[in-house]
């Protein structure tokens, strides 16, 4: 079952929208993945991620090798981590800034945290003799 919720809208006009934010976020990863992945590189996306194939019914079904298969993989996980991180103007990573939690923006904001160098009571001396 899923879930209508009512979400506040941050920014400069805060605002109140109802929502099914979880099937929100299916749908734009899987219209993202879609996107962005090739052909081949989507048929294997959607074996392994989305119905939870394991590698070796992959390889069976899509005719592929195992190394070529685990290597096809870290491609497309590259591929569409990068893809979800940039995004704009909703990045679907990371979850919380999808979700309505801190925003970027919101944190480049806040006042930056400043470490202070401590004070020495002493002068500097410099060497006497060269140092080799």
């Amino acid at each position: 079952m899923t879930h209508v919720r009512l979400a506040v809208i941050g920014g400069r006009v805060s605002r109140m929208v109802w929502g099914r934010r979880d099937e929100e976020y299916i749908a734009d990863f899987c219209l993202v993945s879609k996107r962005f992945l090739e052909d081949d590189e989507y048929r294997l996306f959607r074996f392994h991620f989305l119905l939870g194939a394991d590698w070796k019914l992959c390889c069976r079904q899509l005719k592929m090798e195992r190394g070529v298969f685990f290597h096809a993989i870290y491609r497309i996980q590259q591929k569409l981590g990068r893809v979800f991180r940039e995004l704009r103007p909703y990045a679907l990573y990371p979850l919380d800034e999808y979700f309505g939690g801190a925003t970027r923006e919101d944190v480049s904001n806040q006042r930056p945290v400043v470490l202070e160098m401590p004070v020495r009571r002493q002068g500097l001396r410099p060497p006497l003799r060269k140092v080799a």
